[in-house]
């Protein structure tokens, strides 16, 4: 564990491992139909949000999605989404507060085959593309939207000021990822200190996120069981976040926070 966490302390063997991780994920859960690749939220009282039959296996998953997405204005917007994973967060958003057009972008190919496949919604697109470099003309968006994937990132600077670049002047960026102890300060540093891009909002919630865990294990093991080998099991329970896994008790004890922001862009 100590020789993973030295090799993902250094940017260039992270994108690397990220990079094979990824589409390997998506080839041996696409048969399950894994829509959704980030953890969950749930409040206490539950926010009960109304879901079609088709959605209610997601629900933890979309309602992270619905949390985010409620604090900024989607009606009519442009909107982009990087990282989009498997593209069920994109295609709940697009279909619930109404777009005129969601962009969906991910570095994974299979990630993105899969959405293109599985997602076929009026205003939604997805494509292959890298957070580092967006492939759009400066002040396309109205909202980017980030959920859960920038811990992967080699650059989070870099990734911030190409948020800042494509976003019009008075859009939204909505956001939402996890970090350790020993990356916070620096995280939040970056998020107040991006040029045209001003922290409007900030919220830990790592309880929502323990209380989504929590409800998505009996799936996510049954995932694991029926998808990977044995001796994947304890890095696919990790990565999927089932309680009693490390990443959980971190969320429980505090040394991984999570945490939501809504940034606006300025002139």
């Amino acid at each position: 564990m100590a020789i993973i966490e030295s090799i993902l302390a250094r940017p260039y063997w992270r994108q690397k491992l990220w990079a094979w991780w990824y589409p390997f994920f998506t080839r041996r859960v696409r048969e399950q139909k894994i829509d959704f690749l980030n953890y969950s939220f749930e409040t206490n009282p539950p926010m009960g949000i109304p879901l079609s039959a088709a959605d209610e296996i997601h629900r933890p998953n979309i309602q992270l999605y619905h949390f985010v997405a409620s604090q900024g204005a989607f009606r009519g917007k442009k909107v982009l989404e990087v990282s989009c994973g498997h593209g069920g967060g994109a295609s709940y958003l697009t279909r619930t507060f109404q777009p005129a057009h969601y962009v969906g972008i991910d570095l994974n190919p299979e990630g993105v085959a899969t959405c293109q496949n599985r997602h076929h919604v009026p205003g939604l697109e997805f494509r292959v593309g890298d957070a580092m470099a967006l492939p759009f003309a400066d002040g396309t968006f109205d909202v980017v939207l980030n959920i859960e994937a920038s811990h992967c990132y080699p650059d989070f600077p870099r990734f911030l000021r190409e948020v800042s670049r494509v976003l019009k002047p008075g859009g939204c960026f909505l956001y939402a990822d996890l970090r350790y102890a020993s990356g916070e300060s620096e995280w939040v540093n970056d998020l107040f200190h991006t040029p045209k891009l001003r922290v409007e909002q900030m919220r830990l919630i790592n309880p929502e996120v323990v209380r989504g865990m929590e409800l998505n294990t009996p799936r996510y093991q049954e995932m694991v069981r029926k998808s990977f080998p044995k001796f994947l099991h304890s890095l696919a329970f990790d990565f999927a976040g089932v309680k009693g896994s490390r990443l959980y008790r971190d969320a429980v004890s505090g040394e991984m926070t999570y945490r939501f922001l809504k940034l606006d862009k300025i002139i």
